[in-house]
């Protein structure tokens, strides 16, 4: 399974083939699916570009994205999009149209509270575990943990593209539902790095049998570090290697 993740704080500053409105977004996904993508991951933006969870953004981008697709969307709670996690919760209690599947980062404060907030609308969570943080101690901890439908495992960016193995690996194997019954049997892994680790990160992915994702999102750089033209230019990439 590979995921494109079309646009995530991205915008044209970094790279003119980043999708914004609710129409561009939808293309692109259309394309990236065309290219071989399995799902499509999306941070809803407001007209003046800034990551939203406010229902008016949030419910014309999943109405587009799937009309365009025909299939789930995944979207992000993360504090990027609403730094108040009071409001967060607020924000998901007050959407009109609904996420198929939506991230919550376990780092982040009140992570639970989001995750609970979701789950009592009947949407499903992925815990977002990232390297360099306390979210798998708190998620291990958590009684949301075997309720959670796919763990998202953010590996920290390596110095050279030569540690990304290592260091992803190192901390896959601390995580509680590779040693514990924090998850029931069978629950997905997504395992994906950013800028540098990006396509290190996916190989890994791949190599361990995990779900993968590419997009501009991650990286706006093709692996022989050519600009990408496209969210379906690098899922043809990722699937050709």
């Amino acid at each position: 399974m590979l995921q494109v993740c079309l646009n995530g704080a991205r915008g044209p500053g970094d790279s003119a083939a980043v999708p914004m409105s609710p129409e561009s977004l939808a293309e692109s996904a259309a394309r990236a699916v065309a290219a071989g993508a399995g799902e499509v991951r999306v941070h809803p933006r407001t007209p003046c570009g800034g990551t939203s969870l406010s229902p008016r953004v949030l419910g014309p981008v999943l109405s587009s994205v799937r009309a365009a697709v025909g299939r789930e969307v995944r979207v992000t709670t993360a504090a990027g999009a609403e730094p108040d996690a009071g409001r967060r919760v607020e924000r998901i209690r007050s959407w009109a149209v609904l996420p198929d599947l939506v991230s919550v980062d376990w780092h982040e404060p009140r992570a639970e509270e989001v995750a609970a907030a979701l789950l009592e609308r009947g949407i499903a969570v992925e815990a977002g575990l990232w390297a360099r943080t306390d979210g798998h101690e708190r998620f291990a901890r958590s009684p949301l943990a075997p309720r959670v439908r796919r763990v998202l495992v953010k590996a920290a960016n390596p110095s050279a593209g030569s540690g990304a193995e290592e260091a992803s690996r190192s901390f896959l194997s601390g995580l509680p539902f590779r040693s514990g019954p924090a998850l029931p049997p069978g629950v997905p892994v997504l395992l994906h790095g950013e800028d540098a680790g990006a396509w290190p990160v996916l190989r890994i992915a791949r190599r361990l049998g995990l779900v993968a994702r590419i997009g501009l999102e991650d990286t706006v750089l093709l692996p022989d570090g050519t600009r990408a033209r496209s969210n379906a230019e690098l899922v043809a990439a990722a699937l050709a290697g």
